[in-house]
């Protein structure tokens, strides 16, 4: 109940609403590995009203069943003294999105970046990136755990990650709540990270499969080649991941323009997740600029400015929408305009050639 354990039944129940009512010794003493104890649950019919409740029923802070509850983490910047404190901030960022229930917590491009704060190394803005290389693994360790332990799908924002050819990529990584891990390399690095850190970019473009339906990740830069999202709706997805790193607003809002018009013409739902706060003496990271943000197609079912969710600029917090898939396929089958319907595929198409 604590959520320092996880079992892959238990912890499934409690998070749909089951509560311990007690431990049954003796229900099974033939299974040793749980001294034969079973544990009695209880789940409360929200549609029976409760003897005790003197016939008010909660009328706020419910969900629709098929809904899709997302919190998108603004993420500030700051000094950490080890691994471990890295760790407990996302930890905690974690825990509360799940706290409210969240589907999925996404978190911005290169935020482990604030790693290089650990420790001086003077050297070039290369060697720092191969630096931060070293975290990878502890890095995949710790999310891959935070989703098994809180049941949770998590956007694990980007990480330089150095890869058997020798070349580092700035990777994303997605962490289901059923123990799969998935990655997505940046495929454009930007003319900074090209230049001051050697990243390459990746070759391969993949929607991922999970209980809340195929969705697909783009880093930053991604985002503003329209052929990568129609690459991915071509696979099937419904949401679109953009975690990003920008240092002031004019680079931000290039990147938002570009998810609002990503919504539009493919209509589907993109969630952006970025960095605030500044990280001084960690080279190309001295500032941020970020606004994190749920965007919808514009439409009748949607928030009538295609805004799902907002944040205050440059405020470390949380934003959370609840996104119903449902709409999507009306919008696209019969909203006021039909972009991926409408497309003329007798005129253009997207090819892929890459992996």
């Amino acid at each position: 109940m604590a959520k320092k354990q996880r079992d892959p039944v238990l912890s499934f129940q409690l998070h749909n609403g089951f509560e311990v009512h007690g431990i049954i010794p003796h229900y099974l003493d033939a299974d040793h590995a749980s001294l034969g104890y079973g544990i009695h649950l209880v789940w409360r019919n929200p549609k029976v009203v409760r003897s005790d409740d003197n016939g008010k029923r909660k009328r706020y802070g419910r969900r629709v069943p098929d809904t899709v509850r997302i919190g998108t983490v603004q993420y500030q910047q700051r000094r950490v003294a080890s691994f471990e404190e890295f760790s407990e901030i996302v930890r905690y960022f974690v825990d509360v999105v799940a706290t409210y229930k969240g589907d999925f917590v996404v978190f911005p491009e290169l935020f482990t970046l604030q790693l290089l704060s650990i420790e001086s190394r003077e050297g070039t803005p290369a060697e720092a990136i191969e630096a931060v290389t070293e975290y990878a693994e502890p890095f995949r360790n710790l999310m891959r755990d935070l989703a098994l332990r809180h049941n949770i799908n998590i956007i694990g924002g980007s990480t330089p990650v150095k890869e058997d050819d020798g070349r580092v990529r700035n990777v994303a990584y997605v962490f289901l709540r059923d123990g799969q891990v998935f990655s997505q390399p940046k495929i454009h690095p930007t003319p900074n990270e090209a230049y001051w850190w050697n990243i390459t970019g990746g070759s391969r473009v993949t929607a991922i499969e999970t209980d809340c339906g195929p969705i697909g990740v783009l880093v930053c830069y991604d985002a503003e080649f329209p052929e990568l999202t129609r690459h991915l709706v071509d696979q099937g997805i419904q949401i679109l991941f953009v975690p990003f790193c920008t240092d002031e607003r004019q680079s931000y809002l290039r990147v938002r323009y570009c998810c609002q018009a990503r919504a539009v013409e493919n209509q589907l739902f993109v969630v952006m997740s970025g960095n605030v706060g500044n990280l001084p003496k960690v080279p190309n990271m001295e500032l941020q600029y970020g606004q994190s943000c749920i965007l919808t197609p514009c439409d009748f079912p949607f928030a009538r400015d295609g805004i799902a969710a907002d944040t205050t600029p440059n405020a470390e917090t949380v934003a959370f929408a609840d996104l119903r898939p449902e709409t999507l396929l009306t919008a696209r089958n019969s909203g006021t305009v039909k972009n991926l319907k409408d497309r003329r595929h007798d005129l253009y198409t997207v090819n892929w050639r890459g992996q």
